[in-house]
């Protein structure tokens, strides 16, 4: 028979191990932006419109002019992304994250050097952000 500890020790991986699926399920799919900005300026809408974004557990594609592939880790709102293919070959990118009321955001910092502090891109030039939709499955 197992004692406590053993136990609760099983039991706290169970569900650290379902909740790191669950976030991965979350994210897991297309995503389409429905609003982007850069330096606290709003892109325009046709900028994104044909963009979409795929995220595959610890992978992700962008399509947009080009194809931009890569590896992907996120835990506690926090992502970093490396570039293996595509424009962003070589580069990590960090970003954070939220996924709310079906929509996924996140704040990139460009030039990889530190987290964004908040949902924001005013006052700085490196900042990008986007908000997504997920596409309905085919």
């Amino acid at each position: 028979m197992l004692n406590r500890s053993r136990l609760f020790f099983y039991t706290l991986f169970l569900v650290v191990l379902c909740c790191s699926a669950a976030q991965a399920q979350n994210l897991n799919g297309r995503w389409t932006p429905i609003y982007q900005e850069m330096a606290g300026k709003a892109l325009p809408e046709n900028f994104y419109a044909v963009q979409s974004l795929i995220i595959a557990d610890s992978t992700y594609k962008v399509l947009a002019e080009s194809e931009d592939k890569g590896t992907i880790s996120y835990k506690d709102g926090k992502m970093d992304i490396y570039g293996k293919e595509g424009i962003n070959a070589g580069r990590h990118i960090m970003a954070i994250y939220k996924v709310a009321d079906g929509k996924l955001t996140i704040c990139y910092i460009l030039k990889g050097d530190r987290y964004p502090e908040a949902f924001e891109t005013k006052g700085s030039p490196f900042c990008f952000m986007s908000v997504y939709e997920k596409a309905p499955k085919k």
